[in-house]
């Protein structure tokens, strides 16, 4: 018995604790969770380092790859071209080979003919020597005494010399033809010797024109294999860094998320811890005495001043304070209001703290009143080129759509922004992609 009663008040114990956690010691409300892990500022900047040279990275091999592919273009074409020369050079080699083939044969016709050229005239120089052999044994070649003795009258003499004097002149007449044609056929044989040489010349050219392109397209073929692997590594690679990047920047957003949800803890205490001072002062009201101090638990925030460091010395006073759509006012941080789109997905109706043009009306809040809508800061005072910026001027993104953004410049290229929901007031270096061309000055 005694030991359930030592169990039992424990059970009481815990009870009265957990109770007391619940209920909060003035009992006005459900308190607070416990807070969830907030993520180091170091831890935040470690993550973000890393997603950086991961991105980094990505953005060299990117370059890389770009070069890479540059010059494998450049080397496709190289291929194209060796292969229009090996085409040349084997069009080429045809040609020539024809040409010799058509001279060979013509050289060969040549010799046939110089061939048969000789061997008419040897016949004719056979037939004539047969001729004047029978001409001397029968006595009837011309200017022979046999010849002249059985002719029957001077009249007959004279017609046999005459007949004798024809038959001979005439074969002399016909070697001297065959001898003549004989000597064009043997020209024709020599130009068309070295006609086949000449072209035979050309074809052992064409053939070595035809080996270098070849080896020269073989050349090119393995430089753009070998480049075209090399690509491929390259693109593995990226795509490994890629994957390291998106695992890292999935760390960073994790990261943000934890301490997006730690700052929505603090925000809710902080309503809680105020819902309890106003309560402990309702209470005290009406139980006559002096109502208790709230014990806001906000943030310092620096005076309102009309000069460049108050202004400064203001926006810097928020750095971290959660982006809110909508929220931001002369007095401070206030409650981000539905968009229905990005904002709600984030959650800005539930927060407590600035867009990038609330920033500016609490900044400027000694100087003069600003609209809470960048376009219209954007005309609020006097525009300067970008070129003449200055400490204090505001900056202004956007196009021709209209104004977009606005932050806080701080000088050298630095500023002070609230950039967009999911993020936190921050300081970061200027942005000149999309940025407008004329600085906004208020003060001086």
């Amino acid at each position: 018995m005694v030991r359930r009663g030592r169990v039992l008040r424990r059970g009481l114990t815990v009870g009265s604790f957990a109770l007391v956690v619940l209920f909060g010691a003035a009992g006005t409300g459900l308190a607070v969770p416990p807070p969830p892990p907030n993520p180091s500022d170091s831890q935040l900047n470690s993550s973000k380092a890393a997603a950086n040279e991961k991105a980094g990275e990505v953005g060299k091999l990117t370059n890389q790859l770009a070069q890479a592919e540059q010059k494998l273009s450049s080397l496709q074409d190289d291929v194209e071209l060796k292969q229009e020369q090996a085409m040349k050079a084997l069009v080429d080699l045809q040609s020539a080979q024809d040409a010799a083939s058509q001279a060979e044969d013509a050289a060969k016709s040549a010799r046939t003919q110089a061939d048969a050229a000789a061997g008419a005239i040897e016949k004719a120089r056979q037939d004539l020597k047969e001729f004047a052999a029978a001409s001397f044994e029968q006595g009837s070649t011309v200017g022979s005494i046999s010849a002249y003795l059985t002719s029957d009258s001077p009249k007959d003499l004279l017609a046999r010399a005459q007949i004798l004097d024809s038959i001979g002149g005439s074969r002399l007449n016909a070697l001297d033809r065959l001898q003549q044609a004989q000597t064009d056929k043997s020209n024709k044989d020599a130009a068309a010797r070295k006609a086949l040489d000449v072209a035979q010349q050309k074809q052992e050219a064409a053939r070595r024109a035809k080996s270098g392109a070849d080896a020269a397209q073989a050349d090119a073929v393995q430089a753009q294999q070998s480049q075209a692997s090399q690509n491929r590594q390259l693109q593995a690679s990226k795509s490994s860094v890629e994957q390291q990047l998106y695992a890292a920047q999935s760390k960073v957003n994790g990261l943000q998320g934890q301490r997006q949800r730690y700052q929505d803890w603090v925000a809710q205490k902080q309503r809680e811890d105020e819902e309890r001072a106003r309560q402990a002062a309702l209470n005290a009201s009406k139980g006559g005495g002096r109502p208790a101090s709230s014990g806001g638990g906000g943030r310092p925030s620096p005076a309102a001043g009309s000069s460049i460091e108050a202004v400064i010395a203001r926006a810097l006073s928020q750095l971290g304070r959660p982006y809110a759509w909508g929220g931001g006012n002369g007095s401070g941080p206030t409650r981000g209001i539905h968009d229905g789109g990005v904002a709600d997905m984030y959650g800005d109706y539930r927060k407590i703290g600035f867009d990038c043009s609330g920033l500016m009306i609490y900044a400027f809040a000694g100087v003069r009143s600003l609209p809470h809508y960048s376009g219209y800061q954007y005309t609020s005072g006097r525009r300067v080129p970008l070129s003449q910026m200055r400490r204090g001027d505001m900056l202004f993104w956007g196009g021709s759509g209209g104004i977009h953004h606005v932050a806080l410049y701080l000088g050298g290229g630095q500023m002070v922004e609230a950039p967009q929901s999911g993020s936190y007031v921050r300081v970061t270096a200027v942005r000149y992609g999309g940025i407008m061309p004329y600085a906004t000055r208020l003060i001086g």
